[in-house]
């Protein structure tokens, strides 16, 4: 075992979350909220390379800590908004969900720094029972039964994951934690389980059903981990596995048509979180280095811009009650501050220049290029352009296009703050690419900001922006139900799991009752024989007995001689 004092970045927000409701009973809880994340992120700064904290258990070597240029981004970004969830939850009078908020945080860091699979697996699953606290702690009796489908789906996810690692540890011997190929079925059973967690096909609509179901502030927190923790897991794992690509892209439009056709304002941020993870899974596939810096560099932007939009959102939903876009409009009029935020998320979102997402989002497109991938870049290019008209639907129909009549004031400061960190973080980050892509893994020689591609991406998002306009009234909101996939086990799969409950329960009654019967028969035959009246339970007189004990005793002596 190493030897050095080192702390485990992520162990001081899950023992801080653990130790959560106890500081609120001291006074302490706003300061920790503040401070532990803080802490967190100058101990990912301070970690040397390589492993610094290991362990021997069962012949194999648990890698708690392993740091590299790859595993700091995405521990830095989680750190990141661990302290702006912190800041904009302090008035959450759910100490239960900001314990699991950290918890959840904390895990997601130690995946990142994770140097075997067995640490990955175990961080893992504390991730998946965190998440659906926070997702529990909603309040409503929506809130619980979308965990408890949450918690179904990552059960499921999680015992993918652990059959291929015992197959991949009875096959090689070893559980490292690096790039593989899909030669064998534990590999292709641990991707399976990854990508459950990254929302992907067929199993993605558990993200648009749960997420929206937690608390103003839950959301926030759900929608920086658990995808971008399978994001990274991805291009440690898996760079280079081709069938991501197409996966990829499906999950790209697949995020853009249910965002544009959902009216709940959650949900459609909700399927936008799907959309944006699949501009990373499809680099993970192509598999490059200039992809993998693309697909880092857009979790850590998409970790900010999303929390600034759902901060919005949740500031909106905690000030007027309401979600969907057909009850509210003209938010703008009460609510500046919360609307230009909104707007600057949008705009990240849909990589407009000097911008965040401008920056990410362009190593992506530029390594299908340089790869040689026309295709794959057609469609993303295609994708940069759609994804701005489910992007501008929730500023505008939320603070904009008619009146709703109501008139929120703005959330309380700390939310406010936060917010305004997120978006000069978005902003500066797209003025000043440099500062995010000198944290990513590989050398990038790349910039974003010429005039050439300033004008191309105007071109894109302006044409996507009179589609928008032109299309408006088609675009109008409506009080609708959006069906998804998950409907096969919200409706038919109830209807199923009745039926099996209702068939298991006949047929432990059947065969209670077939074994009730055979000992009830095996007991009458016994006391046939052994019974008072019985051949063997009544008493024979001494001479018979006599006679029968020579009978033997002479069969006995005959047998003797053969």
């Amino acid at each position: 075992m190493t030897t050095s004092l080192i702390i485990p970045p992520g162990l001081i927000l899950i023992l801080g979350g653990l130790a959560l409701p106890l500081l609120a009973r001291l006074g302490l809880r706003a300061a920790a909220l503040i401070v532990l994340p803080l802490l967190s992120l100058w101990l990912v700064w301070t970690l040397p390379d390589g492993a610094v904290l290991s362990t021997p258990y069962l012949g194999q070597d648990l890698i708690f800590v392993r740091a590299d240029q790859l595993s700091r981004v995405f521990a830095t970004v989680f750190a990141i908004m661990g302290f702006a969830g912190g800041l904009y939850a302090l008035n959450q009078k759910s100490t239960l969900e900001l314990a699991a908020a950290f918890v959840y945080a904390g895990s997601a860091i130690s995946v990142s720094l994770a140097g075997d699979l067995v640490t990955v697996f175990i961080f893992w699953e504390i991730m998946a029972i965190a998440s659906t606290v926070v997702i529990w702690s909603g309040g409503e009796s929506s809130s619980r039964s979308a965990g408890m489908r949450y918690a179904a789906i990552h059960m499921l996810g999680g015992a993918l994951f652990m059959a291929g690692l015992a197959g991949e540890v009875a096959a090689t011997g070893s559980t490292a934690f690096q790039a593989m190929d899909l030669s064998t079925t534990p590999r292709v059973l641990m991707l399976a389980g990854v990508l459950i967690n990254a929302a992907a096909p067929p199993l993605s609509a558990w993200l648009a059903d749960a997420y929206p179901e937690s608390s103003w502030s839950g959301m926030v927190f759900l929608s920086a981990f658990t995808t971008k923790t399978a994001v990274y897991v991805l291009l440690r794992g898996f760079p280079g596995a081709e069938i991501l690509i197409p996966i990829g892209l499906f999950m790209v439009f697949y995020g853009i048509i249910y965002a544009i056709l959902e009216n709940d304002v959650r949900r459609i941020l909700a399927y936008s979180i799907v959309n944006q993870v699949g501009f990373m899974v499809t680099a993970a596939g192509i598999g490059s280095e200039m992809a993998i810096n693309g697909a880092a560099a857009h979790a850590f932007a998409h970790i900010i811009y999303k929390a600034l939009l759902l901060m919005a959102v949740g500031s909106v939903v905690l000030m007027t009650g309401k979600r969907k876009c057909t009850e509210l409009g003209g938010l703008f009029r009460s609510m500046p501050l919360t609307a230009v935020c909104c707007i600057i998320g949008a705009l990240s979102i849909s990589a407009f220049p000097f911008t965040s997402g401008f920056a990410s989002k362009s190593l992506i497109s530029s390594a299908a290029a340089y790869s040689q991938m026309e295709g794959v870049w057609l469609w993303l290019t295609i994708a940069s352009a759609a994804v701005f008209l489910p992007d501008i639907k929730v500023p505008w129909f939320v603070f904009f296009n008619r009146d709703s009549g109501l008139r929120p004031a703005e959330p309380p400061l700390n939310m406010r703050l936060a917010m305004v960190l997120l978006a000069v973080l978005c902003i500066a980050l797209g003025v000043f690419p440099r500062t995010l892509y000198d944290m990513l893994p590989y050398a990038v020689d790349y910039e974003p900001n010429t005039v050439a591609h300033v004008v191309y991406q105007l071109q894109l998002l302006g044409f996507a922006a009179l589609v928008f306009f032109a299309g408006l009234t088609w675009l109008q909101p409506r009080d609708t139900i959006t069906l998804d996939v998950d409907w096969l086990w919200r409706r038919p799969g109830r209807t199923l799991a009745a039926f099996l409950d209702q068939f298991s329960g006949y047929t432990w009654q059947w065969v209670a009752d077939r074994v009730t019967a055979g000992a009830e028969r095996l007991y009458r035959l016994m006391l046939s024989h052994h019974g008072p009246e019985g051949i063997f339970g009544r008493a024979w007189p001494t001479g018979l007995m006599a006679f029968w004990t020579t009978v033997m005793l002479g069969a006995v002596v005959i047998l003797s001689y053969f």
